[in-house]
């Protein structure tokens, strides 16, 4: 009997996970194709030290085609166009591959349509994909030249909170190293310090509050943003921001080919099962940031919950799973609630951070708790070589 063939879209922290995973589990006994445009893993938590020279584009990524040859996965650089769930195939760019189990782990395009002024050629730079980091990069070194008033935020329906945070950090620290003293202005659609789009933690509001207090940074929350003009940021209030740099996180969206299918939501996000499979499709999985998330929240101004790094993961791994299981013939019985997921985070500070830990993702939790120091900056330079060594290595069974 032929070997199930499972069909992986996406190639980086979810696709990649599902994919390796599902060989481990049934080895030899299924064929697994990831489909993806780009032919490199990016590891995105480190774009945020890209904009001050501490990264370069290439540190922070490296290419996939050995990791998955040396683990029997067959790569196909291409771009999804179009999934047909009727006929089990998939349209890309260079061919049609058809599927017995289709794992969508397409990520996430910037909207940056969300308020005039963002995106390639606006007046604020964006560190949300590795292009904008360079960009921001080259932006910074001008902006030393030049300084002025410093705008680092997060519009309505972001979710990237964690970055945002810590652009501003780093960027006061390098300020400071600089010698270079201008005002600093943070701007959220978050209700509150420290919401993070996960609703907060314990003490956490008191906590970011002082981070801000200690580096001289004013923070302006539960505000929607107008417009990015050259030199100044509106917001819906009428309040007016004048900058000499500013960097703004937009909201993610889903991929083209999800919407493009009709299997996402107003977003292009899937609705799926604890399992991950989508509630239309029993035979096709979303995981990662394609994976349609509500906030159990209400907020003045719309908060996105993030799902990048460890929730995605944990989806992939749950969802690699559950294949393997439907391909033994068993049921898809492993299950993992989104807002169950451990919340694990480091948010570094430039030489100082905050390690953010809570036994769930989403509220009701038990337990979270927020620890600053230094450590969690060197924690998270650690992480990141750790990480990248993993993940080349195809090694995505460690922690």
């Amino acid at each position: 009997m032929a070997n199930k063939k499972v069909l992986v879209l996406g190639g980086n922290f979810a696709g990649l996970t599902a994919a390796l995973s599902l060989k481990h589990h049934l080895h030899s006994d299924v064929d697994v194709t990831v489909v993806s445009k780009s032919d490199e893993f990016v590891f995105n938590p480190s774009f945020i030290w890209i904009p001050f020279g501490k990264r370069r584009a290439q540190d922070v990524k490296f290419q996939v085609t050995n990791t998955f040859e040396s683990h029997d996965v067959e790569f196909v650089q291409a771009e999804a166009t179009r999934i047909d769930p009727a006929s089990r195939q998939v349209i890309t760019t260079r061919g049609t591959y058809r599927y017995d189990y289709l794992v969508i782990a397409t990520g996430y395009v910037n909207d940056f349509d969300v308020i005039p002024g963002l995106g390639c050629g606006g007046n604020a730079f964006s560190i949300t994909h590795l292009d904008g980091a360079v960009d921001a990069a080259e932006g910074w070194a001008r902006y030393l030249n030049e300084p002025g008033p410093l705008v680092v935020g997060a519009t309505q329906g972001a979710a990237c909170f964690g970055a945002a945070y810590e652009f501003a950090f780093n960027a006061a620290h390098q300020l400071k190293k600089h010698h270079v003293k201008v005002p600093i202005t943070y701007v959220s659609a978050e209700p509150f310090p420290g919401h993070f789009g996960i609703g907060g933690l314990p003490g956490g509001e008191r906590m970011l509050s002082m981070f801000f207090k200690m580096q001289g940074i004013e923070g302006i929350f539960d505000v929607a943003m107008e417009e990015v003009d050259a030199g100044q940021l509106r917001l819906k209030d009428g309040r007016k921001l004048p900058f000499g740099y500013a960097m703004i996180v937009p909201p993610f969206a889903g991929a083209k080919v999800v919407n493009a299918s009709g299997l996402g939501n107003a977003r292009g996000f899937i609705e799926v099962q604890d399992t991950y499979q989508s509630l239309a499709h029993p035979d096709v999985y979303a995981v990662g940031i394609a994976v349609a998330v509500n906030a159990p929240w209400t907020t003045a101004n719309q908060v996105g919950v993030p799902k990048t790094g460890f929730p995605a993961e944990t989806m992939a791994r749950v969802a690699a799973e559950n294949i393997a299981s439907q391909i033994r013939g068993e049921p898809p019985v492993k299950k993992e609630q989104f807002g169950d997921i451990p919340a694990v985070c480091i948010m570094d500070a430039g030489n100082n951070g905050v390690l953010i830990l809570a036994d769930k993702m989403l509220p009701p939790r038990k337990h979270g708790v927020m620890i600053p120091g230094p450590q969690s900056h060197a924690a998270k330079i650690a992480f990141e070589k750790y990480y990248l060594w993993k993940m080349r290595h195809g090694y995505v069974n460690l922690p």
